[in-house]
């Protein structure tokens, strides 16, 4: 069905317009605002010179994440969770998935013990939040390395970015496989997934859940191979972004 036009114009394998503007925080020692399609996120990272507590004294680093959605980032408005007085689940597992898809590309040893924190906020929503937020967060992180290695708190021969990581969602609506769904489809998708790969294509995480009929082997083979064909692009757009081979 490589002939379908969604509605959108876009053939089932293609990602939405994708862009990367680096740097757009002044104050942050790495950011970037990146947009999938009418999904837009705000990525920071935040450069601290020492480790949480329990980390004291093991000659690591740590990267951790977090995530939050403005209150009109969707059609109608929500309320912060702060003013609820508790974060809700959702924000906990993408928070947590951002940092562990940061955390497979970092060898804490080079980085020392320092600590960086991502903070990727959603201004706009259309579907793809987590993905984007995962795909831009890595822009800010190497910005941030660099940062720290301008002002000596990173060793200048030492590599803590050992790969790239970027994150696209593929989904079955209408019996096709698709990549990188926006809100339309992914409420109708009867098959919905995450998926998260590193630039030299490696599986960091897939989160895939049949949302109607199960799904076979060979869908899972259709919906990982447009996955990692969605991913190559957005390496290439990172490195774009960054100027340089980062990982």
């Amino acid at each position: 069905m490589t002939d379908t036009i969604r509605k959108d114009g876009r053939t089932p394998s293609e990602l939405r317009e994708v862009t990367i503007e680096r740097g757009w925080s002044a104050q942050a020692e790495g950011s970037a605002l990146i947009s999938f399609g009418n999904t837009k996120v705000l990525c920071t990272a935040s450069f601290t010179n020492g480790v949480p507590r329990w980390l004291a004294g093991k000659g690591k680093g740590w990267v951790t994440a977090e995530y939050s959605m403005l209150p009109r980032s969707t059609n109608s408005r929500m309320d912060r969770e702060s003013v609820k007085g508790r974060i809700g689940g959702r924000t906990h597992e993408i928070s947590r998935l951002i940092g562990r898809s940061l955390r497979a590309v970092i060898d804490t040893k080079a980085l020392g013990e320092n600590t960086i924190v991502i903070d990727c906020d959603v201004l706009q929503a259309d579907g793809g939040t987590r993905t984007a937020a995962i795909t831009g967060a890595y822009v800010a992180l190497a910005d941030a390395i660099e940062w720290a290695r301008e002002k000596k708190f990173i060793g200048q021969k030492a590599t803590p970015l050992i790969d790239s990581v970027a994150a696209v969602s593929v989904g079955i609506i209408d019996g096709a496989p698709m990549l990188d769904l926006a809100y339309v489809e992914d409420v109708r998708a009867e098959t919905d997934m995450n998926v998260v790969v590193t630039g030299r294509g490696l599986f960091v995480e897939v989160q895939g859940t049949a949302e109607g009929a199960p799904f076979d082997r060979r869908e899972l083979d259709s919906l990982l191979d447009l996955a990692l064909g969605g991913a190559v692009d957005l390496t290439a757009m990172q490195v774009a972004a960054l100027g340089r081979d980062s990982a």
